[in-house]
């Protein structure tokens, strides 16, 4: 018979299959031969870092907006940026457009940093919003290994980076000079500066503006020269899905720690209740889902591994008391774990120490006294029921060998015993068959419970 919770992971297998379809990625190129710059204008907005859920949804709505035949395509833009493949992805996807695209770092604030400022290279327009800037696109490395080999590495990904900087700025007739600075010696560089250096094309102080500052700009997309007719154009929201919307939350490291140890506490809770289903399943369910988030993001094994040993050492404080040394052990390698899970120097894709120690904390306490509580009660001995008989001491109320009548435990009880007991003495409960008690005599000097 198949268990609830292996029913519960069928059955969210399926759900996510569903959700997270195979192959549904294709070139937005391939959706028209060419667009109708008279059209719509499409709006997209990222905010925040960049991952495979940002790369998603700027797919869907640059394939959306070239189905629609739209005059262009606006990636309101500020993030402080994000994962490498994730930005060639949403690159190759703008190169391969049918449809003008456009990238507006704005609000006023904003920013467009590391592969924000790629991005915005490889659009067709660049744009941005008074106060904002752009720039700061050293790559960084991730993982470890010794120092010569993280020199030749980090050397290596800083050239190809610098050279995918400049393939693009001369695609798109812009800086190439800036482009390379941008990489190897991370400047950044204001809405008016860069403007001033060619690197963006307008600077416009509300969406409003700059459609109207490109209206009939002729750009160069992969169906060939197009004339941008932004003047009057409807203007289509396009905001994230429910779907690109749970892989944007669940991608963020905080909460796909905090999954991961949601999906802990309710395996283990399951295990010291068995039965209890819902620990179980919102267990499963909570750890697959924090596999997943896990997948997309830079995860140290290490890390993790320290993580599981503390979860162990916690398990056997329960179990093998060590006066708090295991308890601590656990304390230090579920910290330095936590902190190393997410391998990054970027401090938006790494889990913040706001998170780590209250979970730490939680953690310790869960163990200690939920976990601890639960295997105490398992080891006490029965106190209630027939079963709570044995072993009670009480009195003899009458002499006793095949049959007599002794008190115990507040009651009188039909008794027998193996040798012959005189009324008075005092007695112990080796058996219970049904309403009768089996008892011996108990030794001199030993107290009446």
């Amino acid at each position: 018979m198949q268990s609830p919770i292996a029913a519960a992971l069928v059955g969210l297998f399926a759900t996510l299959a569903a959700i997270f379809p195979a192959g549904a990625r294709g070139a937005p190129a391939d959706s028209v031969a060419a667009a109708d710059r008279n059209g719509p204008v499409y709006v997209a907005s990222v905010d925040g870092a960049i991952g495979p859920a940002t790369k998603d949804y700027l797919h869907r709505v640059l394939v959306e907006a070239a189905d629609a035949g739209a005059a262009c395509a606006v990636i309101l833009m500020d993030t402080p940026g994000g994962l490498s493949a994730s930005m060639r992805d949403i690159i190759k996807d703008i190169l391969a457009s049918p449809v003008p695209i456009v990238v507006y770092v704005a609000p006023s604030g904003a920013r467009a940093a590391s592969a924000g400022a790629l991005i915005a290279l490889a659009a067709h327009v660049a744009a941005m919003a008074p106060g904002t800037n752009i720039g700061a696109a050293h790559p960084v490395t991730i993982g470890a290994g010794g120092a010569e080999k993280d020199e030749t590495m980090e050397e290596k990904i800083t050239n190809d980076a610098a050279a995918y900087a400049r393939s693009l700025a001369t695609q798109r007739g812009r800086n190439v000079e800036w482009a390379e600075k941008v990489v190897r010696e991370s400047i950044s560089s204001t809405a008016e500066e860069a403007l001033a250096e060619d690197v963006v094309d307008v600077v416009a102080p509300s969406l409003d503006d700059l459609l109207a500052a490109i209206d009939g700009r002729v750009v160069e997309t992969a169906a060939g020269s197009a004339v941008v007719h932004t003047a009057g154009a409807v203007r289509v929201e396009s905001a994230m899905s429910a779907r690109e919307r749970f892989l944007a939350r669940i991608s963020d490291p905080n909460i796909a720690y905090l999954l991961m140890l949601v999906g802990v506490f309710g395996i283990i809770f399951e295990f010291q209740n068995p039965g209890a289903l819902f620990p179980g399943i919102l267990g499963v369910i909570a750890l697959i889902t924090a596999a997943f988030a896990l997948q997309m993001l830079p995860v140290n094994l290490t890390g993790l591994t320290l993580i599981a040993l503390a979860i162990v050492l916690f398990i056997l404080e329960v179990k093998v008391p060590s006066h708090g040394a295991l308890t601590l052990g656990g304390v230090i390698s579920m910290v330095i774990g936590s902190v190393m899970l997410i391998d990054s120097p970027l401090p938006f894709m790494r889990v913040s120490l706001s998170v780590i120690v209250p979970s730490v904390i939680f953690t310790a306490l869960f163990f200690l006294f939920a976990v601890g509580a639960g295997l105490r009660a398992q080891r006490r001995r029965v106190s209630t029921g027939t079963s709570g008989l044995l072993g009670e001491v009480g009195v003899a109320r009458s002499d006793v060998h095949e049959q007599g009548t002794v008190f115990v435990h507040g009651e009188y009880w039909n008794a027998w015993s193996d040798e012959p007991i005189a009324s008075g003495a005092r007695v112990t409960v080796l058996e219970v068959d049904g309403m009768k008690l089996k008892v011996a005599a108990v030794a001199r000097g030993k107290e009446v419970s």
